[in-house]
C-alpha cells in the first residue's frame, strides 16, 4: 500500500511542477508585454507634447499677418481702383512708402524712431521700476496700504494731459519732462497689478517661506514675486503700452523730433502720407517692445512660475 501511494503522488508532484512552470512562463511572458505597454505609452506621451506646447512659432507669425495683409489690400483696393478717397484724405500704401524712403535717406526717420523709443525706454523703465515697488510695498505692508492707496487711486484718477502744464512749468520742455510724463502713464497699470496680486498670495506659501528662513527682501524675491508672475507681467505689458500712448501725448505738446512731432508737423504741413507713416510705426515699434516683453515673460514663467 505504502508503494502505490508513493507511486501516485509522484505524477501529482509532476503535474505541480508543469503548472508552476507554466505560471513562470506567463510569468516571463507577461512582464515584456508589460515593458512593451510601458514604452508604448512613453511614446504616446512625447508625441503628444508637441501638441500641448500649441502651434509652431512660424505659424502663429503666419496666423497674425493674415488680418494686416486684408487691411493692406482694402486700403490698396479703396485708394488706388475704387478712388473713393481722395490722395488728402487717405493716400495709397505706395505714396505712405514712399515718404518713409524720403525720410530714411534724409536720415530724419531713423532719428525720429530712435528718439522716441529712447524715451519710451527710459521712461517705462521708471515708471515700471516704482510701480514694482510702491505696488510691493502696499501689496505686503496692510499700514503702508491703509495710508497710501487713497492717495495713489485719486492720482491714476487724473488724466494723462493734466500732467503736461505742470510738468513744462517744474521741469521745462526738455528731455526731462517727456520721459517724467511717460513714467507716470508707465507707473499706474504696472503699481495696479503688483499691488493687487500681492494682496492675494496664498498665506501658506507665505508662511512656509518664512519657515525656511526668508523674511523681508529675500522673502519677496524668493516666494511672492514668483507666485505671482503672471499678473506682474500682465501690468507690465499694459504699461508699456501706455509708455507708448504717453509719448505722444508728449510730443505732440513740446518737441522738435520724434514720432509724435512728426504727426504733428505732417498735420500742419498736409502731408497726409507722413501722418499715417507716423501711425504705423508707432504700431510696429509698439508691437515689436511688447513681443520682447513677452519672450522675457516666457522665460520667467519657465524659470519661476
Amino acid at each position: 500500500m505504502s508503494q502505490v501511494s508513493t507511486a501516485s503522488a509522484a505524477p501529482a508532484d509532476s503535474s505541480d511542477a508543469a503548472v508552476s512552470g507554466t505560471s513562470a512562463e506567463s510569468t516571463a511572458s507577461a512582464a515584456p508585454a508589460s515593458s512593451t505597454g510601458d514604452s508604448a505609452s512613453g511614446k504616446a506621451r512625447r508625441t503628444a507634447e508637441p501638441t500641448r506646447r500649441g502651434l509652431h512659432p512660424l505659424t502663429k507669425v503666419a496666423v497674425g499677418a493674415v488680418v494686416p495683409l486684408l487691411l493692406l489690400a482694402v486700403w490698396w483696393v479703396v485708394t488706388e481702383e475704387l478712388e473713393i478717397f481722395s490722395p488728402i484724405q487717405l493716400p495709397a500704401p505706395l505714396d505712405v512708402y514712399e515718404a518713409g524712403v524720403g525720410l530714411y535717406e534724409s536720415g530724419l526717420l531713423a532719428e525720429h524712431m530712435s528718439i522716441s523709443l529712447q524715451r519710451v525706454l527710459l521712461g517705462f523703465g521708471v515708471g515700471a521700476g516704482l510701480g514694482l515697488a510702491l505696488g510691493s510695498l502696499l501689496g505686503l505692508s496692510k499700514i503702508a496700504d491703509l495710508l497710501l492707496n487713497p492717495t495713489v487711486g485719486a492720482f491714476r484718477a487724473v488724466p494723462s494731459l493734466a500732467w503736461v502744464p505742470l510738468l513744462l512749468l517744474w521741469v521745462g520742455i526738455g528731455e526731462d519732462s517727456k520721459v517724467l510724463l511717460i513714467a507716470i502713464g508707465a507707473f499706474f497699470p504696472v503699481f495696479t497689478s503688483v499691488h493687487s496680486a500681492l494682496r492675494h498670495v496664498d498665506p501658506q506659501l507665505v508662511e512656509a517661506g518664512r519657515a525656511f528662513g526668508f523674511h523681508g527682501l529675500r522673502l519677496l524675491g524668493t516666494v511672492q514675486l514668483p507666485a505671482v508672475v503672471p499678473p506682474v507681467f500682465s501690468g507690465l505689458r499694459l504699461g508699456l503700452a501706455q509708455a507708448w500712448l504717453f509719448l505722444v501725448a508728449a510730443e505732440l505738446l513740446a518737441a522738435a523730433e520724434g514720432l509724435g512731432f512728426l504727426l504733428t508737423e505732417s498735420q500742419n504741413n498736409g502731408r497726409t502720407d507722413r501722418l499715417l507713416l507716423a501711425i504705423v510705426l508707432l504700431a510696429l515699434l509698439g508691437k515689436l517692445t511688447d513681443a520682447l516683453l513677452g519672450v522675457i515673460e516666457r522665460k520667467a514663467l519657465t524659470k519661476w512660475a
